[in-house]
């Protein structure tokens, strides 16, 4: 069942660049009953094995934006560092309630706003570039990535999206390097905490590095936006599901 899993969110990942950690978290935690900290820590660790094998296809045609991708590294990688204290602080004193109530806000919350900017752009493009700015929009999204695993995707796509005229396929392509970076080094301090279950990323990373590979290649043919609609409103869901549990436990 991990193994298929892995398989179907890899593909998403391959296809829209975004909703990997989201969707691996939550339903790691909803359905294997995973703890948050370990979900998160897992789920970092299988976002970075699934983009370390679609990146480069988008790198091989030249879909990925150097200098942004830097720019975004230049916040994202210290926010990563800073969010995964956070969590392993929290971890410490066995708050689980407050991390699933923390986690389904994030995933619900970022779901709803990429859904609505998606609903309100309709493929629009900003006139301006404003890249310089992307170092402080990063920070906050890769704090939110060491708290929940979630962000990197959705967030880093709309902050491009937002920032930059860059056609969608590009954005696509350097959020997943964003990504990349961000999970590789927020999955290394969660491993380094314990927050990790081999096993299951084994399982997980069995079907997702195939999965990855065909949702890059399909990437350069599918149109990634409307797939991106679909996975949020489905995110949505799970997060409202994940915030829900969390409050419960907070009031037991």
């Amino acid at each position: 069942m991990e193994t298929l899993l892995g398989f179907a969110i890899a593909v998403m990942v391959g296809l829209t660049g975004a909703g990997g950690g989201s969707l691996t978290v939550s339903i790691l935690i909803l359905t294997l009953g995973t703890p948050a900290a370990c979900a998160v820590g897992t789920s970092l660790l299988f976002g970075t094995a699934c983009k370390l094998v679609a990146g480069p296809m988008y790198l091989v045609r030249r879909q990925v934006n150097a200098r942004a991708l830097l720019f975004l590294l230049a916040g994202g990688v210290p926010g990563v560092l800073a969010g995964s204290f956070i969590l392993r602080a929290v971890r410490s004193r066995s708050l689980e309630p407050v991390v699933l109530t923390v986690v389904g806000s994030v995933v619900a919350v970022m779901a709803l706003m990429n859904l609505s900017k998606h609903l309100r752009n309709h493929g629009g493009r900003p006139d301006s570039n404003r890249q310089h700015r992307l170092p402080w929009v990063a920070f906050p999204i890769g704090l939110v990535t060491g708290v929940s695993s979630s962000g990197a995707g959705a967030l880093g796509s709309m902050a491009l999206m937002c920032l930059t005229p860059m056609a969608a396929s590009e954005i696509v392509g350097t959020d997943l390097l964003f990504g990349l970076a961000v999970s590789s080094v927020g999955g290394s301090f969660h491993a380094a905490a314990g927050n990790l279950s081999v096993d299951l990323l084994a399982k997980l990373c069995l079907g997702g590095i195939p999965g990855a590979a065909l949702g890059a290649w399909l990437g350069g043919w599918l149109p990634s936006q409307q797939l991106r609609a679909a996975v949020n409103l489905f995110l949505a869901f799970l997060g409202g599901q994940l915030l829900w549990m969390g409050v419960l436990r907070l009031v037991r």
